[in-house]
Formats: structure tokens, sequence, C-alpha cells
């Protein structure tokens, strides 16, 4: 069924799909402007004052020992290449022994990348290319993976204190009072802003209890400890502070073993924050969206007049619904949409979440919920048939396209 177009912009050719990623791209475009702007305008001035310290060192090192600039160039440019094997003025630990090249990969499949360690051979960077490939690739399923675990743990836990917070508020009918396990909440899914709560405060726990360690151990303050955790965490990997190079520690095995610990909880827990986030980003997309049809259509109030329902989830739509006087479909009592909203406190339908298989946290969460159920997964059934099975986040929606395609042959 093809997309709706919007209404008043026919001569556009644009249908939500098209116009989230073009909506999301020019706000990207904003957001690296603003941030190239603050960003400019607080270090630049240290950047100008750094160099005009340098060029007065420099010259006057000059003249006291009688050197040329150009040859005080030369060797500072030799100083530049031994910096980039590893070679520093205090001991570090080997770069490439057995450890250090195991802290190398470490970065390299996890995306980190510090840059405090590269090959500088031909057959290094050859095997480099084809080890990243395949590694960076596994990285991502197992974060995927451990994406999906997580979720399913806090599902979980969460439907237990749900349910027990009604069975204490006695709300139950009296029938369903003495066998609960048969109610089971089957309209209750968790909503995403708890699941991004709870993923937050992990994130922040890790970072704080990994900076307190780094603090005493690498002697940096603890405000760059926090700092060089969610760089590490984010896998953005400025190589600025790298943890664990010194050539000896105190409880070295026990400390690295930690930072290795650290690292591995740090680096799953934001990338499951990033993900849960970035669908509540496409809410707003969307919301905005709807706003922007608004304004520039004439004639929005009318139903089907904004876009298509493919991969479409909107905060406020069950007031949309009472507007067009249209009642929804529903799938039965578990899926009922006013129970769902009431048994979750979502800001939007739950039963429009858990439709939109193709966006990540619905299959998230209706993973989720059928793992507290005990009953099987339904998200995309005929996809087993294919040889796809479910997964989540960018996974998902790619298994889930490619069984559309299987199908659809």
């Amino acid at each position: 069924m093809p997309s709706l177009r919007l209404q008043g912009c026919r001569s556009l050719h644009l249908n939500e799909d098209n116009g989230r990623f073009v909506l999301l791209a020019v706000l990207i475009l904003v957001y690296l402007l603003c941030g190239a702007a603050v960003f400019s305008a607080i270090e630049r001035p240290s950047e100008l004052r750094a160099h005009r310290r340098w060029n007065g060192t420099l010259l006057n090192f000059s003249e006291t020992f009688n050197i040329s600039l150009q040859e005080l160039n030369s060797f500072l440019r030799e100083y530049e290449a031994a910096i980039a094997a590893g070679i520093r003025a205090d001991a570090l630990r080997p770069r490439w022994d057995f450890t250090g090249a195991f802290y190398f990969v470490g970065t390299v499949v996890s995306t980190i990348g510090f840059g405090m360690t590269t090959p500088v051979t031909i057959a290094g960077k050859v095997f480099l290319i084809f080890y990243g490939l395949l590694g960076c690739a596994a990285t991502i399923l197992f974060f995927n993976l451990f994406l999906e675990r997580i979720i399913t743990l806090l599902a979980v836990v969460m439907k237990a204190v749900r349910e027990r917070r009604i069975r204490n508020s006695g709300l139950l009918p009296p029938g369903i009072r003495h066998d609960f396990s048969a109610y089971s909440l089957p309209g209750w899914k968790p909503s995403v802003y708890h699941v991004m709560l709870i993923l937050g405060l992990s994130a922040i726990t890790i970072s704080c209890c990994a900076s307190a360690m780094y603090s005493p151990v690498e002697g940096w303050a603890y405000l760059d400890s926090l700092y060089f955790c969610f760089v590490t965490f984010s896998t953005i990997g400025f190589g600025d502070f790298v943890s664990s190079q010194d050539a000896a520690y105190e409880y070295q095995s026990l400390y690295r073993v930690a930072n290795f610990f650290f690292m591995l909880m740090g680096v799953c827990c934001i990338y499951s924050l990033f993900n849960v986030i970035s669908i509540v980003i496409k809410q707003v997309l969307n919301w905005m969206l709807e706003k922007m049809s608004c304004l520039f259509c004439q004639r929005c109030n009318k139903a089907n007049a904004f876009l298509g329902r493919r991969n479409a989830i909107r905060p406020g739509s069950r007031g949309r619904k009472g507007r067009f006087n249209h009642q929804p479909e529903s799938d039965g009592p578990c899926d009922s949409d006013t129970e769902a909203r009431r048994l979750s406190g979502e800001m939007i339908s739950m039963k429009d979440l858990a439709a939109s298989n193709k966006v990540s946290l619905a299959i998230m969460q209706k993973q989720l919920s059928e793992s507290a159920n005990g009953y099987p997964r339904t998200v995309c059934g005929s996809s087993r048939h294919n040889g796809f099975s479910g997964g989540v986040g960018a996974l998902g929606i790619m298994n889930n396209r490619l069984a559309e395609t299987s199908n659809s042959r």
C-alpha cells in the first residue's frame, strides 16, 4: 500500500519516512553548526595562547643554544615520529607485547580507537582492515544482543514491581486475586521513559565508580576521569586520556581486570542508552512533522490529512482519534489502547507503539512483554520461515526489512 502524501505539498513527493530523514538531517546540521560555534568560542582563545607560548619558547631555545630554527624543527619532527611509535620520555608499558596488543584490538573492535597505538608496518595495516571489518560487525551484534537481554531483564523486574503494586492496592477483581498469575497484566508494556531512566542511572553509576578508580591510580582529576569515561564508553575515543598505559601499577593485575570490566559494562550501557534515546528523538521528529503538516496544509483538520502510518509513532495520537471521532480497532482486551496506556503510563499510545514493528523500541517492548508473560514473540512471525529472526535496534529493523522483502518474493 503506497504511503499517503502530505496534503497541500504533493509536489514535494515526501512520505513520512523521507520527511523524517530530511528533518533529522537538517537538525543534525544545525546541531553541528551550534556545536562548532560553542567549541570554537571556548577553545580557540586557549589554542592561540598555546601557539604564542610555544613560538616564544622555540625562539628563546634557538637563540640560547645557537641552533637554527630549521634544525630544531627537524629534530621536533623526529620526536613526533617517535611519539607516534609509542616512545615517550616517561616509561610506558610495551605497546605490542601480548597484553598491549590485546588492549589495542579491544579498542579496534569496540570502535573506541584511542590512537595511542597504531600499526606502522604494511602487513599490520592490511591485517587491521580485514580484522576490523569482521570484529566491528561482531561487536555491534554483541551490543544489540546485550541490549535485548538488558531490556528483557528490566521488563521482568518492572512487571514484577507493577504486579506487586496492583496486588497490594486491592484493585484486582475478587476472582483474580487468588490466581494472579493467570491475569499476568497482558495489556502492560514497560515505559520507554522508565527504561531510559534506568539505563541513564546505570551509566552514571558505572562512570562515577570508574572515575573513583581512575583518579588515584592514573593521577587524573575526578572531572577528567568522568570526561575520560564518557569519551571511552561512547566509543568517541579521542586519546588525550588513556587508561592502563604506565609501565607498572600497584595491584596491576587487579587494576587491569577492573579497567576491562568498567569499559565493557560502560560501552554496553551507553550503547543501549543511545538506542533508547534515538527512539525518543524519533517521536519528537514525528511530532514536529505533524506540526509542520498542520502549518503548511490547509486541510490538515480532516481525516487522513497527515502522513501514512508507516513507521509512525507520534505523541498525542489518542487526542487525534478523538477529534476524528474514529474508534481504533482493537485486537482484543489484551491490546486495548486505553488499558495499555493506563497500565504503562506512556505519553504515546502503546497500541500504536507495539503496532509499529519496524521501530526498534516497539521490537524491544514487545519482546520484553512476551518474555515477562512467558509466550513466544510475534513481532515478525513469518520471518523465521525466511531465515530471519527478530532483533533489537538497527538489527531488528534490518531483519524485518529482509523478512518483508523475502515474503514479497
